[in-house]
């Protein structure tokens, strides 16, 4: 079937870098204009940001493309394109790499002619025919970053099989997605959505691994290799085994995935493949198996979606509470702690610190608040937690600076901050989020990097002590003589920027 093809807005390409900066509310009104409506539409109510919220309004991560493109280049027999501004696809490769990538990242290149003219699109569906090789591949996914996005580049009129080889076109502009966590759902539940059709349509491949014997769950979720096999120990007893973790690291695993008793919101934000299991007829199960109280209550719910009888689930509780509890009570965290990250599983990791002992004032989370979360909420929440979604950057520091803890987790900025405080400080990422979590291997998992960390205070004095104020703020550097500071040229620099954001201002009113 034809559809109408919108002409290319070149509003995006006002400004400095072809369009990369122009502005989020400016780049929003040309993809909008440009026939991106729907798509737009669908992501401020999968992934919205309160209103007022201010300057801050939208996290500061990585660039949320990121999440789609990791999402594809975990997956066997997937090749990801990019389309977009050449700096950004720097950028994304690069990060991509670094995180662990091994295979090559396409880009399709442009210019403001070949974006105008629309040859941009005809040149995405030339590569994209090029890569449909089904001897390689059983999909090519293809992303359109910011400039392609609000130009309208029209993604959705690409085939959608080639040579037997599934074309998944995506939008994942920043000033759509907030996040790069809730981009991997973009992609997730973009490529579930196709499963089911196709699994709705006739038989389908089997699963690498085979087909369990017994009813699954799936696991909604990145996490750290060892829980979703910690999952399925928890599992067993209940007569249950652990499906699939979406997102999956091969095209055959979503039907699997999508062959289930439950779900399991391990992380909850991926609210675009929610809405395909739900589509699927499975039940959403909230929060995760984390720490004492959370295991029991994530064993009762997950027995109860699955139809398993009480006296079943009892067992199971008896089997691994007191587990948890005794490895709760051997490796003991004493302090305070602010947690912040956005990866998603905050929540988590703040429950699991005060089963631990820990005194958990804050926990930010970038991700938005959702169903999925409501269980661990109301726990924190009940223990006098203040737990911020669509947390700012500003936000997660001025926490560190007025509860002052015995240790920081956040971002990396978040983590610099409580540092140059003499704050010892974990980079949630690469050294909290990588280690197990769930039921009793996460149990003691974070109590020795974590208290290890929190012994560190006094080294942090000690240097703050020799070095004094060497290096802060405008004399940060290397410098012959003492820097000499200038109030007149900030004066006159923050003159011209307000002068500018009223001639702007100005002109939009026109």
């Amino acid at each position: 079937m034809d559809m109408p093809v919108k002409p290319i807005n070149t509003a995006a390409l006002e400004g400095d870098g072809l369009g990369c900066h122009t502005g989020n509310d400016q780049m929003l009104a040309a993809a909008q204009s440009a026939g991106k409506s729907e798509v737009l539409q669908r992501y401020a109510q999968d992934y919205p940001i309160p209103d007022g919220a201010g300057p801050h309004d939208q996290p500061q991560s990585m660039c949320p493309a990121f999440g789609s493109l990791r999402v594809g280049l975990r997956m066997r027999r997937t090749a990801t394109i990019l389309s977009g501004s050449a700096c950004c696809v720097y950028g994304l490769t690069f990060t991509s790499h670094f995180y662990g990538a091994k295979r090559s990242v396409g880009y399709v290149p442009f210019n403001s002619e070949s974006l105008v003219t629309g040859k941009l699109f005809e040149d995405i569906r030339e590569a994209v025919h090029q890569q449909a090789d089904p001897a390689l591949y059983d999909t090519v996914v293809i992303i359109n970053l910011c400039v392609p996005t609000a130009s309208g580049v029209p993604l959705q009129l690409l085939p959608k099989v080639i040579n037997g080889v599934r074309i998944i076109g995506i939008d994942v502009p920043g000033f759509g997605v907030p996040t790069h966590a809730e981009a991997k759902d973009v992609l997730a539940g973009a490529m579930l959505k196709v499963a089911r059709g196709e699994a709705e349509s006739g038989p389908v491949a089997r699963p690498r691994g085979g087909v369990s014997d017994k009813p699954t769950v799936s696991l909604l979720g990145e996490m750290f290799p060892a829980d979703p096999m910690v999952i399925g120990g928890l599992l067993e007893p209940l007569g249950l085994a652990a499906g699939p973790a979406v997102p999956t690291r091969e095209w055959r695993e979503l039907y699997a995935a999508l062959d289930c008793a439950a779900v399991a919101a391990i992380h909850p934000f991926y609210t675009a493949s929610v809405r395909e299991f739900t589509a699927a007829g499975r039940a959403i199960v909230p929060s995760a198996p984390v720490g004492h109280d959370g295991t029991e209550a994530w064993l009762q719910a997950i027995g109860r979606a699955c139809n398993v009888g009480q006296a079943q689930i009892d067992a199971a509780k008896n089997r691994f509470l007191p587990v948890i509890k005794a490895v709760l009570a051997k490796t003991p965290i004493r302090g305070r702690i602010t947690v912040s990250g956005y990866e998603g599983s905050e929540l988590l990791v703040a429950r699991l610190l005060i089963e631990s002992g820990a005194d958990v004032p804050y926990v930010g989370s970038a991700c938005p608040k959702t169903p999925w979360s409501a269980p661990d909420l109301e726990w924190l929440q009940a223990r006098g937690v203040h737990v911020q979604y669509r947390a700012s950057l500003e936000q997660d520091i001025a926490a560190v600076r007025e509860f002052q803890p015995d240790l920081a987790i956040g971002t990396t900025p978040v983590v610099q901050a409580a540092k140059q405080a003499t704050i010892p400080a974990l980079y949630f990422t690469n050294l909290i989020s990588a280690r197990p979590l769930m039921g009793p291997a996460g149990a003691g998992s974070l109590a020795q990097v974590i208290n290890t960390a929190m012994a560190n205070k006094a080294r942090f004095e000690q240097m703050r002590e020799f070095f004094g104020d060497v290096g802060d703020g405008d004399q940060a550097g290397v410098w012959e003589d003492k820097p000499v500071l200038r109030p007149e040229f900030r004066a006159e620099t923050r003159r011209q920027v307000i002068k500018m954001i009223k001639r702007r201002k100005a002109d939009e009113m026109i």
